[in-house]
């Protein structure tokens, strides 16, 4: 399983309970399609983080990088129902800071494999 973390900002006019649903309607959407296996959001709680831990936490579940791959090409595709809630949720992000993370250690040890 690996994990497509996403660390977001808000806009400043935008409402932290109407960006939850857009996200739980985009992600929803995602996972119906089979194009993720999960996903969470999370809050900062208290305002209690250091500068580099933005308003929100978003963990999106994927086996493996062939089903991160398949995801980004389904998503390539003009759709307007998924084009309209990427839309919705989108446009409340201020920024948004992402990184792919898997479990360790793992039996593949993938630090070691390298092309060059």
């Amino acid at each position: 399983m690996n994990l497509y973390h996403c660390m977001i900002e808000l806009r400043q006019d935008c409402r932290a309970l109407s960006f939850a649903k857009a996200v739980e309607g985009w992600m929803t959407l995602l996972h119906s399609r089979g194009l993720i296996s999960g996903w969470r959001l999370m809050r900062r709680k208290f305002g209690l983080a250091s500068g580099a831990h933005p308003d929100f936490l978003l963990e999106i579940e994927v086996p493996g990088m062939a089903a991160l791959d398949e995801a980004f090409a389904a998503l390539s595709a003009a759709d307007e129902e998924a084009g309209r809630r990427y839309d919705l949720m989108h446009q409340m992000i201020a920024s948004v800071d992402v990184g792919l993370y898997r479990p360790y250690p793992d039996p593949a040890q993938r630090e070691r494999i390298a092309l060059i």
